[in-house]
């Protein structure tokens, strides 16, 4: 078992419903988490499917909310100020969980665009799982439980690929893969 907490991000494209959801889950399991967006802009459901709401990602959840009070009252600010944007943030973490293959490939690219500086590694791992309340639960317990029992093995940089494939065996999902260094 690491000497140390792992530290986690999960990451989705607008820092709402499906990284939120993880969040608020890893965080009430103790795990050292936060959470981000790789979008330009935080985009929310709108009164049309080509209407949505777009927001900045210094807009907090506090302006949202009172924005959208009318519309929808489920968000997110009772686990943070504001979204954040994953290629602003310069932190060092053990694991980046993403929620779609398009975000995968935002964080594997911005990773690999930096300057190592300690090649210290980061497993990217990509879990799909689609943009709605009950998929992100779902997806958010999946990913507490892969962190855990992450967090329990030996010697992650030689079990994560079997831990893998054991839950995609378990969970019918497939999971893409990655080491980035820092």
């Amino acid at each position: 078992m690491p000497s140390s907490p792992l530290r986690v991000a999960v990451v989705c494209s607008s820092n709402q419903n499906r990284s939120m959801e993880a969040h608020n889950i890893l965080s009430k399991r103790g795990f050292s988490v936060r959470s981000f967006g790789t979008g330009t802009h935080v985009k929310l459901p709108g009164p049309a499917p080509d209407k949505p709401n777009v927001y900045d990602f210094k807009t907090t959840y506090d302006q949202m909310y009172n924005d959208l009070l009318r519309k929808d009252k489920e968000l997110n600010k009772r686990i943070k100020p504001r979204p954040e944007r994953f290629q602003n943030c310069k932190d060092l973490f053990d694991l980046i969980l993403t929620c779609e293959e398009r975000v995968y490939d935002q964080v594997v690219e911005d990773l690999n665009s930096r300057e190592q500086e300690t090649c210290q590694p980061v497993h990217v791992v990509n879990v799909d799982i689609q943009d709605n309340h009950e998929e992100a639960t779902l997806g958010a317990f999946l990913i507490c439980e892969l962190c855990q029992c992450i967090q329990h093995t030996e010697d992650m940089e030689n079990e994560i690929d079997e831990l893998l494939q054991e839950f995609e065996e378990k969970s019918g999902r497939t999971f893409l893969h990655t080491v980035c260094f820092y």
